[in-house]
């Protein structure tokens, strides 16, 4: 583990509680401070209070989709320059595309694997470290 993973806090906003649990688990494994949310309103009351380095926003969530949820964050002054990497049981284009057009930074099929993750993190926070 470096040091550089140690107390960087990431949100992952998903409505499956299997999903934020394995999530959750993956990232406090590897040093990270983890911010859940179940839905879009539930991260956007709680992205101000935590600013997290990174955000892993599902697509498919009731009340506000992870397109409006990252469409919204990144239209925020603050949380402009914070990633946010869409996590969605369908790999289509389709979803990748309009993904990149609300302003996502990369695209991880579910169920991931606990390296996929991390290398995703990894990748999108050494910028900001």
């Amino acid at each position: 583990m470096t040091t550089q993973a140690t107390g960087l806090k990431i949100m992952v906003i998903d409505d499956s509680s299997t999903i934020r649990r394995s999530a959750e688990i993956f990232l406090t494994q590897a040093g990270y401070q983890v911010v859940l949310a179940e839905d879009g309103f539930d991260a956007l009351a709680k992205i101000n209070d935590h600013q997290p380095a990174l955000v892993f926003c599902d697509i498919l969530m009731p009340r506000l989709d992870g397109y409006q949820t990252c469409a919204l964050i990144k239209k925020s002054a603050k949380f402009h320059a914070t990633p946010v990497l869409m996590l969605s049981s369908k790999d289509g284009l389709f979803d990748r595309a309009r993904g990149a057009m609300v302003g996502s930074s990369a695209y991880l099929t579910k169920p991931f694997s606990k390296d996929s993750l991390l290398a995703a993190v990894r990748e999108h926070t050494a910028a900001a470290a």
